[in-house]
């Protein structure tokens, strides 16, 4: 099942030299006549010009020396590891490009390792010829990509940015022996409920109550361990806000993309906290930024992970208007989530006791939506309803539970006033009376 590129690295290291010569040149050429400067298109137009250019010379070369002239197959794969160097991730970019890949980890440039989507690891190819060449790579990574420039460096020895391709990708150097890199695809960037249901994170009468949960407005998180579908839900859960309202989503690193599909969000803003320049100026915070939104006046603020001091803001945002927001957290169980915002307000400059942020918690939080990760199966396990707070301890509802597969399962009934705002959306209480063998049919 390995990704392998079998190419000739020198040849490529070779024929892409040459390319970005002749391309640096004609460009300047092009400005001094007068032209435009060439945008992106453009550069990249003319790159793959270059590349055929420099296959024909290379082809001419092998006859004249009496050597085997590439067939069509391996031309095109030549072009292509040369183009991706130019232009996209290096020999990143194959492994990005296979549907099948979930994820890919690498420890220095040579020790890299597939995860499928199947569950399955494998090794893989190395993806660049030396560590040295893997920190170049991944410094001109960080100035191609993102809202703003992020540098790779002994001073910021880590790297966390969003691809093009909606995937999530992590490095680290200088405080390990060998550099590392870790990217997370995410498969489904445009996704609905119906489509979690497809996948089976869900089943049918909890994507029921889910969505009208969304379109009546309720406060969400959703809650779970690293890699267990988060996102996506989130994705889905806000495919069910209608149009005409106005989202601001806020990240430390971009990673929603709500934005990109203007049919589903045609209003939608995302904003990206950003590091201190190396003067350490110019830094704004994901705190910051949830201020920020509330005078960009949306329908509703989601935050794309809550992992720090922008809780407060968050839950002020949620409990003074803002309802029918949304935030992704990692707890290990849905009873645990307040134990974690806890610990957030307690290290944020404001200091909050938990007895008041179980207070704050209790007044902007409805929904905690709870999914477990299990080898490569993610499914909802757990619904909470948050009614309250007693002192140190919040009080709520487990309306879904765990039933016999670990699949949420209707747990106690529905509160009238929850049911009756749900049944304003279409969902019907009753089927939260049914028995766990109908809820599974």
């Amino acid at each position: 099942m390995t990704t392998a590129v079998t190419v000739d690295e020198t040849l490529v290291r070779r024929i892409r030299q040459e390319v970005a010569t002749a391309l640096t040149s004609r460009s300047s050429a092009a400005q001094l006549d007068g032209g435009r400067r060439l945008d992106r298109d453009d550069q990249a137009a003319l790159a793959r010009d270059l590349i055929n250019e420099q296959l024909e010379r290379y082809a001419k070369e092998c006859l004249a020396e009496g050597r085997t002239v590439l067939d069509e197959g391996e031309e095109e794969l030549l072009a292509r590891a040369v183009f991706d160097r130019l232009f996209h991730l290096g020999r990143l970019q194959p492994l990005i490009d296979d549907e099948r890949i979930q994820n890919v980890v690498a420890n220095g440039y040579d020790q890299v390792w597939l995860e499928y989507d199947d569950g399955t690891k494998e090794a893989g190819p190395a993806i660049a010829t030396n560590d040295a060449e893997l920190i170049e790579i991944l410094r001109e990574i960080g100035r191609r990509y993102g809202l703003s420039e992020r540098e790779f460096n002994p001073g910021r020895p880590s790297l966390n940015l969003q691809l093009p391709d909606g995937s999530r990708l992590f490095a680290v150097a200088w405080v390990c022996d060998r550099p590392c890199v870790a990217v997370r695809r995410h498969r489904f960037m445009k996704a609905t409920l119906e489509d979690i249901e497809r996948l089976g994170t869900i089943d049918r009468g909890l994507q029921r109550f889910l969505a009208a949960a969304v379109r009546a407005r309720k406060q969400l998180i959703i809650a779970g361990a690293t890699g267990a579908g988060k996102t996506t839900l989130l994705r889905a859960l806000a495919s069910e806000i209608p149009p005409e309202e106005r989202v601001v989503t806020i990240e430390t690193e971009l990673e929603l993309g709500l934005d990109r599909f203007p049919d589903l969000h045609p209003d939608c803003v995302a904003l990206e906290a950003r590091d201190a320049n190396v003067e350490g100026v110019g830094g704004v915070t994901a705190a910051e930024l949830v201020r920020m939104s509330l005078r960009m006046n949306p329908d509703r603020v989601i935050v794309g992970e809550v992992r720090g001091d922008e809780v407060i803001p968050m839950l002020n945002a949620m409990s003074q208007g803002n309802e029918g927001s949304m935030c992704t957290v990692h707890a290990d169980s849905s009873a645990t989530v307040f134990n974690k915002l806890a610990l957030y307000a307690m290290q944020a400059p404001e200091r909050l006791s938990i007895e008041a942020t179980n207070l704050l918690a209790a007044a902007a939080i409805d929904l905690i939506v709870f999914i477990s990760k299990k080898k490569h199966l993610r499914y909802v396990s757990s619904v909470r309803q948050i009614v309250g707070a007693d002192g140190g301890r919040a009080v709520s509802n487990e309306l879904f539970r765990p039933g016999s597969d670990g699949r949420a399962v209707p747990g106690v009934p529905i509160p009238a006033e929850l049911g009756e705002a749900l049944a304003a959306e279409g969902y019907d209480p009753d089927l939260h009376r049914r028995s766990e063998g109908w809820w599974r049919d």
